[in-house]
Parts: structure tokens; sequence; C-alpha cells
């Protein structure tokens, strides 16, 4: 009788310990959460000054999946198995993300999901080492900044990470502008706080802006999430255009473009479902500029293999909304192969309308 005392004093102990680690995590993660503004001004680093001097110009935009979503990559949210990619993996993925941007022709260059200290990049600053290999001034706004996310197992960990902007010309100003946040608490203490990374571009002799819009909407969300922050982004992109600016928004929609399902149908919904973008939602003259030539994006539910039809799963979910001012001349979806991110990068050819 006595050792069975001893065994259930132990074993109140020991509840007691995890209550009290779980209780601590739980203030911790309270105390440390980041809460930012409804709008934030971006620090733009290295500046220059040149305001954009020519008609046509050219925008990359690309999810880097955070050097840790290449080819050999599955994730467990989107009906895989892998949390964190290990640090091999994301050397060499982030070594393939680097050498293409740097050999890239393009004025401006959008970027999605760059770490910049996250445990699912292995602690690797991103933001600076391609800031120190890109030409340009830059700006980089944070979407998703929590000490620790203690889910599922092993756990996703701390994750800093946001959207960063390149500039050929210069950036008379960055600002962050925050979007709805679909979570609740506790979970929106540990989730995305999405958000638009809005750049402000001088037009040589001309009062008017190139008001360039880098973002990532709400991916696991039920809808809501994408709707209401997708309605905000149209209503800044209208404010600016009746300004008289020229307004471009590009980057990761987790929305399929018009039309492009034909191309690429959803035989998996049942692992994830993206929203749709519809031109009807549009005011006159506005534009959503995508590519079906190739996919921009694949599922994650297992490592990458062309020759699993039946399996893999593509999208177009990457693309642009330009202003009526704005007059597309070419747009394509660059065929990486999916080798170093589980997106490809788009690259847009636009010229200064009327």
């Amino acid at each position: 009788m006595k050792g069975f005392k001893k065994l259930l004093k132990a074993i109140g102990i020991l509840l007691g310990l995890v209550v009290a680690a779980a209780l601590a995590l739980f203030v911790w993660l309270w105390a440390t959460e980041f809460r930012p503004e409804a709008e934030e001004p971006v620090t733009v680093e290295e500046p220059v000054e040149l305001p954009l001097n020519k008609v046509t110009f050219t925008v990359l935009s690309w999810n880097i999946g955070y050097s840790g979503l290449g080819e050999e990559s599955d994730f467990f949210m989107d009906g895989g198995t892998m949390v964190r990619s290990d640090s091999k993996l994301v050397d060499k993925n982030y070594a393939g993300i680097q050498s293409f941007l740097s050999e890239a022709k393009t004025d401006f260059i959008l970027l999605q999901e760059v770490d910049s200290d996250s445990k699912r990049s292995c602690g690797k600053d991103e933001v600076s080492e391609l800031r120190a290999k890109l030409d340009g001034t830059s700006a980089y706004a944070m979407n998703y900044s929590t000490n620790y996310v203690p889910y599922p197992w092993p756990p996703l960990g701390r994750v800093h990470s946001g959207l960063l902007t390149f500039s050929n010309y210069e950036i008379t100003e960055a600002k962050r502008i925050s979007l709805p946040c679909p979570f609740s608490w506790p979970m929106s203490m540990v989730n995305l706080k999405r958000c638009l990374l809005v750049t402000r571009i001088p037009i040589e002799d001309s009062e008017q802006q190139l008001v360039l819009v880098n973002l990532h909407l709400e991916a696991y969300d039920d809808g809501e999430g994408k709707l209401a922050q997708s309605k905000q982004l149209r209503k800044f992109l209208a404010a600016e255009y009746e300004k008289g600016n020229y307004v471009l928004a590009g980057g990761d929609w987790n929305q399929i473009f018009p039309d492009s399902e034909t191309s690429y149908p959803n035989n998996h919904p049942e692992l994830w479902k993206p929203g749709y973008l519809d031109n009807g939602e549009l005011n006159e003259g506005w534009n959503y500029v995508w590519d079906v030539s190739a996919p921009s994006c694949r599922l994650l539910n297992q490592p990458y293999d062309p020759g699993d039809t039946r399996n893999t799963q593509y999208y177009v979910i990457d693309g642009f909304l330009a202003s009526p001012n704005l007059i597309v001349e070419n747009v394509k979806t660059l065929d990486e192969a999916f080798r170093y991110s589980d997106h490809n990068p788009v690259l847009l050819t636009v010229s200064l309308g009327d």
C-alpha cells in the first residue's frame, strides 16, 4: 500500500509538472505574440535615387517556400508527413533559389515565404543573405512571427518569415498593411498574420507613382479569410488608382486564377482546396494576369513525381492584378520543375499606359 501511494504521488507530481509547463508555454506565447499595427512603415534597405525611367518593365513573383519545400519534400498540411526539412535540403534549395534570382534580368522581384530565423529552414537568415547577393534596394514585411508553434509532432517550432520586395529603382515609401486574420484566439497566437507589402516607385517626369503590392493570401482557412483579404486588397488598389497611380499586385493568392482549373483540374480537393478568383468581382478595366503554360504550384502530398499523374496535383495560384492604366505585354510561368520550391516563378512584362 505504501508503494502504491508513492506511485500515485509521483504520477501527481509528473502531471503537475506537465500542466505547469503547458501553462508556462501558453503565457510565454501570449506575452511574445506578434501584434502588428493596421499600418506600419517598413525600412527600405540600400536606398537608391533613381525613378522608374522606362515605359516597359518586368516583375518577377515567386513563393520560394522558405527553401524547405523543394522536389524532395512533402508537407503535413497538404496530406504529406514532413514538418521540417533537414539542413542539406535547405542549403540545396536556397543555393538554387539564389542562383536563379541572381541571374534573373528583371526590374522588380516579389518574394513570398522568405525566412529570417525559423526552425523549418534551420535558422538560415534568407532575408539578409538574399540582400547581400542581389542588386537593388529592398523592403521586408513580416507576416509570420512566433517563437514556437507547438504542433504537429515534432513541432514546427519558431517561425519568423515574410514578404521581400527588390527594386532596381527608388522606393520612396514602403509600408506593411495588415489583412484580416481568420483564426480566433488562442490559435491566432501561433498563426500567420497576413499582410500587404506596399512599395511606392516614383516615375520620371511624372507626378504619378507605380504602387507595387507584394502579397501572400490565406491558405488553410475555411475560405472566408481569403475572401475578406481579397476584398480589402481590391479596395486598397482601387483607392490608389483613383489617385492617378499605376497599381500592380502580385504574389501567391492561394486562389485559382479564372479558367485555369480547365488546364489543371483539382483531383484532390480532400487534401487541399484553394479558393477561386473571379473576373466578375473586378471593377471595369482591371485584369487578373496569369499563365497556364506551366503550373505555378504543386500539392505537397508527396515528393515531386511528374510521372505520377494520378497523385500529383497542380494549380495556377500565382500571378498578378493590374490596374486599367497598365498594359500587359506578356506573362510567363517559368517552369523550374519545382526543384527548389513548391511554386514556380511567374514573370510579367507590363507597360505604363494612359
